[in-house]
């Protein structure tokens, strides 16, 4: 029988797992659990230059300090580039999809490219979406393309369980997106939509700096025929500069805190105190499934004190 809720966790092993990985992965997990679902884990290392293999022993072994509990063996995005490959050959024949040889350098020099999504850069102008294909072919000879995706024009509807309707019209406000690197390489959007739909996740529980990417994966959802999942955008945890929390904001990571032998479930009363599930005092992750309730999650981003934290995991002093 298939779960009618199935989320996952999807970490990128160009790093160590710090406590904003912590606080979506348990969070995550409390919404699968409270709905008697299914949690997945999905290593997302298609960042060839950045990903290290000790990085993903290192991560799994986190996660299992922390008491994450996986419902399948993980899955690897490096190990699924023909999926990848399939959903853009259908994009290709259906039109939807054009080659593109402008650097970020030549797109950002453009005088007509208003600013985009922080994660996209510049609004791309559309300089080569009218190539002839004399022109593609012979700008190809010296530089393969990336391949940007043609979104439909009007409001794309994003319905968040915790930020409620939010509309983006795609075409005007980000433009045309790449899908696939001049390397070859899936963008982040077309590989999370490929790989959700195909690993069956119904639900997504993520940071809300991901959510102005949404529209952009719905309409690859809907040109690839592919379900839509449920979303909901959690608050980020701010470190004192008054940005998303890193490991340079001076809290400790995971593997610091599993080497230097912390018990888990200190971090874990950290976390239910920030969602508004405990007191700050030390308890199971399991413990916390009974009361689990997402509408009753924050929505502004949590201000995260290190001193304070460092505190409640190895004590005064």
């Amino acid at each position: 029988m298939t779960a009618t809720h199935r989320g996952r966790f999807a970490p990128s092993p160009t790093g160590r797992l710090h406590l904003g990985n912590a606080w979506a992965a348990a969070l995550g997990w409390l919404w699968a659990r409270s709905q008697a679902g299914e949690f997945l884990l999905r290593v997302e290392d298609l960042d060839t230059a950045r990903s290290r293999t000790g990085l993903t022993e290192a991560l799994l072994a986190d996660q299992a300090w922390l008491g994450l509990e996986f419902d399948a063996p993980p899955v690897f995005q490096s190990r699924r580039l023909d999926l990848y490959r399939a959903a853009f050959e259908r994009l290709r024949a259906t039109g939807r999809v054009y080659p593109c040889f402008c650097t970020r350098s030549e797109i950002a020099r453009a005088v007509s490219a208003p600013h985009g999504p922080a994660d996209e850069g510049p609004r791309y102008p559309g300089t080569c979406l009218a190539l002839s294909s004399e022109q593609v072919e012979e700008r190809a000879r010296t530089r393969p393309p990336a391949w940007r995706f043609r979104p439909r024009e009007g409001l794309t509807d994003v319905h968040d369980l915790l930020h409620g309707r939010i509309v983006q019209d795609v075409a005007r406000e980000v433009g045309d997106f790449v899908v696939l690197r001049n390397d070859g390489v899936p963008s982040y959007q077309l590989a999370v939509v490929v790989d959700d739909a195909e690993m069956g996740i119904t639900h997504v529980l993520r940071g809300d700096d991901l959510l102005r990417s949404t529209a952009r994966q719905i309409q690859l959802c809907e040109a690839l025929g592919l379900p839509v999942p449920v979303y909901a955008h959690v608050p980020l945890l701010l470190g004192p500069d008054g940005k998303r929390l890193a490991k340079r904001a001076g809290t400790p990571g995971l593997a610091e805190l599993r080497e230097r032998g912390i018990a888990p479930e200190r971090l874990v009363g950290l976390l239910a105190a920030w969602a508004g599930l405990g007191d700050g005092r030390p308890v199971d992750l399991q413990a916390l499934v009974p009361r689990f309730v997402l509408e009753r999650l924050p929505r502004e981003p949590i201000a995260v004190d290190p001193s304070r934290v460092n505190e409640a995991l190895f004590g005064p002093g």
